[in-house]
């Protein structure tokens, strides 16, 4: 019988993986949680210990495209840009103005979206007429 010393930190990378693509998909609604950094994070966790479920996060219909023209540095479609926005000021906003009284909260949740607003407008937009760099699907 032979011991595989990898199977326990592949158990782990699945995991973790598994982990991020969920705090992921949840960060598609709440504008706080960071929906990018999660992705990025399952995708090295999957492609360090499944073939299999990098392939499938990769062929994703919601997020696969998204991960891989963020790796490839060909940036966000504007549309999604000014949605996300667009969402994370609706959101962020509605909490600061009306579901707290405390000014440092306000404050704080207001550098947040600022914060996150700058970012996303830093990130290259992708332009529509641009040839795709991945095809399709990832096999």
């Amino acid at each position: 019988m032979t011991h595989d010393t990898k199977h326990p930190f592949k158990f782990l990378l699945i995991t973790g993986g598994t982990v991020c693509v969920a705090l992921g998909i949840i960060g598609m609604f709440l504008p706080v949680l960071p929906t990018t950094p999660f992705l990025l994070l399952a995708a090295a966790c999957y492609a360090r210990s499944s073939r299999q479920f990098y392939d499938w996060l990769l062929n994703n219909r919601w997020c696969g495209r998204y991960i891989r023209d963020y790796r490839s540095g060909r940036g966000i479609p504007l549309r999604q840009k000014v949605i996300t926005i667009a969402l994370l000021w609706t959101t962020i906003g509605y909490a600061a103005w009306f579901a707290t009284d405390l000014w440092w909260v306000k404050c704080l949740l207001l550098l947040i979206a600022a914060g996150v607003t700058a970012h996303l407008i830093r990130i290259r937009t992708a332009l529509k007429d641009e040839p795709d760099s991945w095809p399709d699907r990832v096999t």
